[in-house]
């Protein structure tokens, strides 16, 4: 159980989401639910999972990813609001909030223009580059004993020649994700590959390199699909102290080849060993913000190992507020009120899906079938797009849509 209830002392603030995509969905959801205010989201494109949301606007310019844009939007944004408030006779702070790693990259690079006109908590520009970097992320594990897969490096210079020093099946991945994505997405491209046998993983790493990649590529052992995966989301406040965590084991992941690692279902519990070690580790490293890492319990020697962090709550994180855990409220306590917190690892159990109830039942592990009834039975179960579903028929049919959609690539890919 969690060891406190925050109470809130709601200031005239506004949320500023970067970002449209349904980790903005999620964020915005939770500051209406938690203080029924309305949020502004920025970024580059409108998407389908933030449009027509009654208690969110949404700010596009096409060239926001670039740096100069970035800073000169976000400043006149703030002019802005913050003049229209004045007219009104109101002091409002505004709030940043980064939905992207490509964004929070953006952030720390121009934290000092930023602050004039925002709160923001974040680590600084360096650490953020060790951490994002796996190469780096991984020997931070290893000063500061956080397990991980065994790993090999592969480079632009020898990827030809490479051996893979584990048996196959193993995981090869990109170590810097920004690059990775912003290379063309050609037939093929996935997050993260299951590779089986060494022509394989020499096709992926030639397709890769000459599609304009040029940073490493991470290599690791495989992990047996027994041993399952979990995620861990935390706020860390702005002294570096950890004031929340929140677990939960994954129960179904995407199976799309282009979203491969993403999670569609997602169970919260009591996992202690997991998240004291993610405060520990948050701590000595002198974190700041939400972090999100994704891990996987090895059952060959009992351990859980880290695959990556990301430098912000996480792409599913709305499924800590479906469980009662609001976790923007830890952010607004802190650095909105200035309260200093206690500690609170969440642990109530709540399903969070993102599909249809069908693929959820179907398509789930054999194991974790009976549970899920249970718990869908029980009511300890939310559909990751239901918190706006009804207030308008777009967000009917956004909701309704990503079921429809699930039920029938499911059955081509599941």
């Amino acid at each position: 159980m969690m060891e406190k209830t925050i109470t809130v002392k709601i200031s005239n603030f506004l949320p500023v989401i970067l970002g449209t995509d349904w980790n903005v969905y999620g964020v915005a959801s939770s500051f209406h639910e938690a203080f029924g205010i309305r949020s502004a989201a920025i970024g580059m494109r409108p998407q389908m999972y933030t449009t027509k949301l009654p208690f969110l606007d949404v700010y596009c310019h096409e060239d926001f990813d670039k740096s100069h844009v970035f800073v000169e939007e976000l400043l006149d944004f703030a002019r802005s609001a913050q003049a229209n408030a004045a007219a009104k006779n109101i002091s409002l702070t505004l709030l940043l909030v980064s939905c992207s790693d490509y964004y929070t990259k953006l952030i720390t690079q121009n934290k000092d223009k930023l602050q004039e006109k925002y709160v923001i908590n974040c680590i600084d520009d360096d650490l953020r580059k060790k951490l994002e970097n796996k190469k780096d992320f991984y020997a931070i594990c290893e000063d500061y004993g956080l397990n991980y897969p065994d790993t090999a490096i592969v480079t632009s210079e020898n990827y030809s020649e490479f051996e893979a020093p584990f048996a196959f099946p193993l995981m090869a991945k990109p170590n810097d994700s920004i690059k990775w994505f912003n290379i063309p997405h050609y037939e093929g491209y996935k997050k993260a590959y299951k590779v089986e046998d060494a022509g394989q993983l020499s096709e992926i790493l030639k397709q890769a390199y000459s599609h304009g990649y040029d940073d490493d590529f991470i290599i690791q052992d495989y992990i047996p699909d027994d041993g399952p995966g979990f995620v861990v989301n935390s706020y860390s406040d702005s002294h570096g102290k950890v004031i929340m965590t929140s677990a939960a084991r994954v129960l179904l992941e995407e199976c799309l080849p282009a979203d491969i690692g993403n999670y569609n279902a997602l169970l919260t519990g009591h996992y202690p060993e997991l998240t004291q070690m993610v405060k520990s580790f948050l701590e000595a490293i002198e974190y700041r913000g939400f972090a999100n890492m994704d891990f996987r319990f090895d059952a060959r020697d009992s351990s859980y190992k880290v695959f990556e962090i990301n430098i912000r709550q996480g792409r599913s994180s709305y499924y800590m507020t479906a469980a009662g855990n609001n976790f923007v409220s830890y952010l607004v306590a802190d650095m909105i009120d200035g309260e200093s917190l206690g500690y609170s690892d969440f642990t109530d159990e709540h399903l969070w899906y993102i599909t249809s109830k069908y693929v959820l039942k179907n398509f789930s592990c054999e194991k974790d079938k009976a549970k899920i009834r249970s718990l869908l039975r029980e009511g300890k179960a939310s559909y990751g797009l239901s918190y706006g579903a009804y207030s308008n028929i777009y967000r009917f049919w956004v909701a309704l849509r990503r079921k429809l959609s699930t039920t029938k690539y499911y059955r081509l890919f599941g």
